[in-house]
Parts: structure tokens; C-alpha cells; sequence
């Protein structure tokens, strides 16, 4: 590959140079992944309006995601097991988005600990919150966000189960990963990703280890990690992670008018539409096709978000457009992250800029915050 001009391109390069098992597990959905297939699809669907003879000069796509200025409208979404994409994963995607002034939101399940993403940033990064069995822990991990002065916290709503990801299960992922004979073979196929693991101490869940009770090694981390999601999760529980939290919350997984009306009532700063990338419900609708029901039912009472399906600044345009403050990506920077380290998270960005830079430009329109549902060939009057 001479030229890497796409997000698919990214992600050819990264299928090359991760091992298998990791690489399918950041591309991976649930069940058949009809809903994974839906949420990239859904976006073809919706055309945009070609507007000519418009001044297309000094254009600028800053704004605002719960009142922090970002340089556009995107911010890096949790995904776990990063640090398994490439070494010390975490860490460069937090020093790749703070340089393009965009968030980056750490997930729980991570590689690399909050600290150590504190220890190689500036500005305030957000965190991601799974709520746990074992409360002490997670309000551990709440006031170790503080500590480390996240900005926001991210709490996901929808993996109190896991869903059932048929290539994990082929591969033999667990969490943490075990090391087979099989696994060994894939990682030898891919000695450079090997070269840069064992440059690191970073390897399995450091937010974890050490800080929940009893886990002090890979085995009870396998035991401990198998029993822990909350499936007795509920909005009453948004009320105590926000009042130990005490700064801006969003609420992410939400698919449902319904669900938006209960979590609008919460006081969060926002929700994110998702379907988890479609790796839990399989048969779910699509992000994007939800997004402007969700927008109609609370739009005017609380900021909306977007995740899932997003592989292009058109795509960014698209969700703003109707009617999204902001978009979260993952895939997309995971694939720049496994292909080229710190330097392919920033080229899978610099590729969102600038589709979305020229789309809205060719849409007739020189600021995002002037992107609305005009631009849309089906909502044209």
C-alpha cells in the first residue's frame, strides 16, 4: 500500500499487522453482526444536497461537547483492550487526541491504567465507567478519575451482559487474554506488534489489578472479571455515580426514545445514541437510524451524542446534521492505532477533518454550527 487515503486503508494495514485475535476482537459484533453491518450501512443511505456558487472561504469546524471546545465535532470513544492493538495503545491515542484537541474517553477495561494516561498528557482526558458488583471498586475508580482531573465521565448503560461475539469465541479471547499455543502462533506471525510488547510492562487490565479486591494476578483477574458486570443495573444508580462523580456525566447507550426521556431526567450533561458498535443486542437498529427520534423526543433538554458506524468525516457531517452536538469514533482510530501507533490514530483524524472539511463546504456551508437538516437531501424543502 503506496498511499493511505481512507479509513479502509487503515484498517487494511492494521489487519496485517495485529494478531488475529485482537484485531478481531476491536472488529468484531454480536451474534450474525447484522446490527455491526447496520450501523456502517445506514450511513450510505442518507445523500447529501450539492449547494454551488456559495462562498466556501475561511471555514471552521470548532465547537463545543458539554461546553468544552473541541477542534470538531468527534471524540475518541472507550474501547477495551486497546493497549493490545499496539503497545502502550492508550497512552499514544490520549497524546494523539489532545494534540488535535478533540477527547479522548478511557475505557475501564483498558490496557493502560488512568494513571499512566495521566502521566503522558496535559489536558484532561474523560473516563469511561462500567459499574461493577464490587461497589468499593468502582468508587474507587470514580475518585482515581477525579484524582487524575478526567473532565468527564462516561457512563455505559448497556453491558450490565455481555453479548455473545462469535469471533472472540473461535479465537479463544478471554479477559485477560490466556496464552495458548494458538495465540502464540498468531503473535509470532506478527513480529513487529511482538517487538513492541515486550517493550512495555503494560499488559493486561491496569486499572483493574491491584485495585479490586483479591485480584492481584492474571488468574483472579480472569475469575473476577467473569462475574463482576451488574446486571441489576438501574437509573437509580445514575443518581449516586453522579453525586460521587460531581462534574459533567454522559450517559451512553442509549436506542431508545423511552430510554432518552428517563435519562434526560437524570440532570447528565449528556447521552450518546449507541448500540455499543453492535457487539451486544444483534437485531438492534442502527445509531444513526435512532438518532432523529431521540433528537425529537429530548433534543431541547439535554446534549446529544453519536456513536457507532462512523468511517468518515461524511459520515461525522451526516449525524451532525441531524441534529448530534458530537460523535464519538472507535473502530476508526483503533485501525490507525494498530496500523501506525500514535501516528495512524492522527492520520485516521486528519482523514475525518478533512471529508468533513470538503463535504461541508460542497454542502454550501462554512461553519458546523450552521450544519443542520437542509443539508440532507431528504429533509430539502
Amino acid at each position: 500500500m503506496t498511499q493511505i487515503l481512507d479509513i479502509s486503508d487503515l484498517k487494511a494495514l492494521a489487519r496485517r499487522r495485529v494478531p488475529k485475535l485482537f484485531f478481531d476482537y476491536a472488529d468484531s459484533g454480536a451474534w450474525t453482526e447484522g446490527t455491526y453491518r447496520a450501523n456502517e450501512e445506514d450511513f450510505t443511505k442518507i445523500k447529501l444536497r450539492q449547494r454551488v456558487l456559495v462562498d466556501m472561504t475561511n471555514r471552521s469546524l470548532e465547537t463545543t461537547m458539554i461546553g468544552q471546545k473541541v477542534s470538531m465535532p468527534v471524540a475518541l470513544a472507550p474501547t477495551g483492550l486497546t493497549g493490545m492493538q499496539h503497545a502502550d495503545g492508550e497512552m499514544l491515542a490520549a497524546q494523539a487526541a489532545e494534540a488535535y484537541g478533540i477527547p479522548f474517553t478511557l475505557s475501564t477495561m483498558s490496557i493502560c491504567s488512568i494513571e499512566d494516561v495521566a502521566s503522558v498528557t496535559t489536558k484532561p482526558f474523560w473516563f469511561q465507567l462500567y459499574v461493577m458488583r464490587e461497589r468499593e471498586f468502582v468508587l474507587n475508580l470514580i475518585d482515581r478519575a477525579k484524582a487524575a482531573k478526567c473532565s468527564a465521565l462516561v457512563l455505559t448503560l448497556d453491558l450490565q451482559i455481555l453479548g455473545q461475539r462469535h469471533k472472540d469465541l473461535r479465537n479463544g479471547l478471554s479477559a485477560p487474554p490466556r496464552m495458548t499455543p494458538k495465540h502464540l502462533w498468531m503473535m509470532a506471525t506478527r513480529p513487529g506488534w511482538c517487538m513492541k510488547m515486550l517493550g512495555t510492562n503494560r499488559r493486561t487490565f491496569r486499572n483493574i489489578v491491584g485495585h479490586a479486591k483479591s485480584v492481584t494476578d492474571l488468574s483472579s483477574l480472569h475469575a473476577w472479571t467473569a462475574e463482576q458486570f451488574d446486571p441489576q443495573l438501574s437509573w437509580k444508580d445514575v443518581e449516586w455515580i453522579k453525586e460521587r462523580w460531581g462534574g459533567p456525566l454522559i450517559l451512553k447507550g442509549i436506542l431508545d426514545p423511552e430510554d432518552a426521556k428517563m435519562a434526560a431526567k437524570t440532570g447528565a450533561d449528556a447521552i450518546i445514541v449507541s448500540n455499543h458498535g453492535g457487539r451486544q443486542l444483534d437485531g438492534a437498529l442502527s445509531s444513526i437510524s435512532m438518532l432523529p427520534k431521540i433528537i425529537d423526543a429530548v433534543g431541547d433538554q439535554i446534549e446529544v451524542h453519536l456513536d457507532g458506524g462512523i468511517r468518515s468525516g461524511q459520515d461525522v457531517l451526516k449525524a451532525v446534521a441531524l441534529g448530534a452536538k458530537g460523535t464519538f469514533i472507535g473502530r476508526p482510530f483503533l485501525y490507525g492505532l494498530g496500523a501506525m501507533g500514535k501516528d495512524g490514530v492522527t492520520l485516521a483524524l486528519d482523514i475525518i477533518r478533512k471529508e468533513m472539511d470538503i463535504t461541508m463546504a460542497l454542502c454550501g456551508k462554512r461553519n458546523i454550527a450552521d450544519v443542520g437538516r437542509d443539508v440532507l437531501a431528504d429533509y430539502a424543502r
